[in-house]
Order: C-alpha cells, then sequence, then structure tokens
C-alpha cells in the first residue's frame, strides 16, 4: 500500500480498526490539521491516549513509527492545500439549482476516482496484469451492484481475446469455482470485502489452485484475507447520493483501468480482438437488416 495518502488509507481500513484506533482515526479523519501541529507527547495528551497507542496506530496503518507517519503527514497537507477549496464539496442540498447539483455529482466522482488512484499499489497491480495476460480463462464474480461492474468487465475484456465469463448467480459461482484449476484466475468484488457468497466461492477456486484477486474497498476485509492478490478502490460518502453509484464508478474505474493495462501489454493483438468483434456484430446487423 501506498503511503502517499494517510487519510484515504485510513478510511480504507477504518472497519478493522480496534475502538481506541478509530477514536484517533476520527480525530485525525476530522481535522488533520490539529494531529500535524502538535509532538507526540501533545497528541497523546490532546487524544487521551498513551504514546505507544499512537505509535502501534502509525504502524498500524504503514509506517515504521511516527516520525515517519508526521512526515508523510505534512506533505500530503501541505500539498493538499495547494488545491484550490470547490464550494462544491458539500452536500447537496433542497436549494441549489440542477446546475449546482451537476456540478457537486461531477466533484463527487473525480473525488472517489483520486482516492482510488491514492489506494492503488501499483507494484502490485503490474503484478496482476501478468497473471491475467497469462489467464486461461478470467471468472469476475459479484453480486448486487458488484456484479453490474462484473458483466461490463467481461464485455470488455472479451472484445481484446481473453476468454472471460461474469457470473452473479451464488450456486452457479460454486460451481464454476468448483471446475477451475490453476490455469484459471478469479476476480471477486465485493464492496464491503464480507460478501459470504464471493468468499465461499474464492475458496473453492483456492482449493483448486486458482489464483484469487479481490477488488474492494476495505484493506483488511475477510476477502483481502483469502484472495493472493487485492485491488484498494475509494468510497467517498455522501448524503443523498446512492453507495452503490459511488462504489459502481470506483469499481469501473479499475476494471477500465486493468482493461487498458492489458491492452498496453499486447495493443497489437488487441485492436485485431476487437476489430473482429466489431465485424461480427455488424454482420449480423446487417443480415437481419
Amino acid at each position: 500500500m501506498a503511503k502517499k495518502n494517510i487519510l484515504d488509507t485510513v478510511k480504507a481500513l477504518y472497519s478493522s480498526l480496534t475502538k481506541t484506533e478509530k477514536h484517533i482515526a476520527n480525530v485525525l479523519l476530522e481535522d488533520p490539521e490539529k494531529v500535524n501541529k502538535r509532538s507526540l507527547s501533545e497528541i497523546s495528551d490532546y487524544l487521551e491516549v498513551g504514546e505507544a497507542t499512537f505509535i502501534r496506530f502509525c504502524r498500524t496503518i504503514g509506517f515504521k513509527g511516527f516520525t515517519s507517519f508526521k512526515l508523510a503527514l505534512a506533505i500530503e497537507l501541505a500539498t493538499r492545500n495547494q488545491k484550490p477549496v470547490s464550494i462544491f464539496e458539500k452536500d447537496i442540498n433542497i436549494q441549489d439549482s440542477s446546475f449546482d447539483i451537476a456540478k457537486k455529482l461531477q466533484v463527487n466522482v473525480t473525488q472517489v476516482i483520486e482516492e482510488t488512484i491514492n489506494l492503488i499499489d501499483f507494484n502490485e497491480l503490474n503484478e496482476i496484469i501478468q497473471i491475467l495476460r497469462k489467464a486461461k480463462r478470467i471468472f469476475l464474480f459479484g453480486v448486487g451492484a458488484s456484479g453490474l461492474s462484473a458483466e461490463e468487465a467481461k464485455i470488455k475484456f472479451m472484445r481484446i481475446g481473453l476468454s472471460a465469463d461474469a457470473i452473479t448467480n451464488n450456486h452457479f459461482m460454486y460451481m464454476q469455482a468448483a471446475l477451475m484449476n490453476k490455469d484459471d484466475v478469479v476476480i471477486g468484488i465485493s464492496h464491503s470485502g464480507n460478501s459470504k457468497e464471493i468468499l465461499q466461492a474464492l475458496s473453492i477456486a483456492k482449493k483448486n489452485g486458482t489464483t484469487t484477486i479481490a477488488l474492494t474497498h476495505h484493506l483488511r476485509s475477510p476477502i483481502t484475507k483469502i484472495a493472493d492478490f487485492k485491488i484498494i478502490h475509494g468510497s467517498k460518502q455522501r448524503q443523498l447520493q446512492s453507495d452503490s453509484l459511488r462504489t459502481k464508478i470506483a469499481q469501473l474505474f479499475i476494471l477500465d483501468l486493468v482493461y487498458m493495462l492489458l491492452i498496453k501489454e499486447d495493443e497489437e493483438n488487441a485492436i485485431e480482438c476487437k476489430q473482429k468483434t466489431i465485424n461480427a456484430i455488424l454482420e449480423q446487423r446487417m443480415s437481419i437488416n
């Protein structure tokens, strides 16, 4: 996990933190400047926790200790403060015009994509791309909104010559996972990382030697413990915008990034395969007409 963005990392880890760690996280997320401007002893007094407790918190979110955490936080806040503050970062309210709402939604989409980029481990992502390139078959598992993301990715992957399938029914997931082997790759998509259907399906696939990849928002959720690899996406929360829509945007951004990186690895073959699929569709339409 890249350490350049502390606040987004804390959000992604939040559900797995202890009660005391969540207390520290809440203060840090609410007003990081209050932490940034204090020494270790001052932070300890302000948060009413021991110095050792705060140092453990720093290690929990990926730092060796307080010094490296404090330096990274100072850099992050200095960089963030250089960006112009938008009046559209607040929640939508009843007085907003249609234009104001459109602009706020634009900002929200931009924010969730920016958060996603901050959470991606690009070294791990590059390794995933090489694994997908060599896979004999690629399966995408997802239920609900995540299932829609799986279907979208299936279409994109197929059009560049990959053998891909999306499964959104849990019984079909279990059956297909039972028939997988070491040449296959399965991507389990779950925003919470707690979807029982996805966890069970990945567990079955893994017993057969299949490479498993988790696409989730929560960094230490159960799915990340089962999967061989993980990709973490953002999930900005707003009061009047559907969480599933925001989650789907983040998931689709990741899957589109994977799609583009796969094309980058073998552009000539991707273009050839995509043209074949386009021609097949055009020929079908012409025969109907």
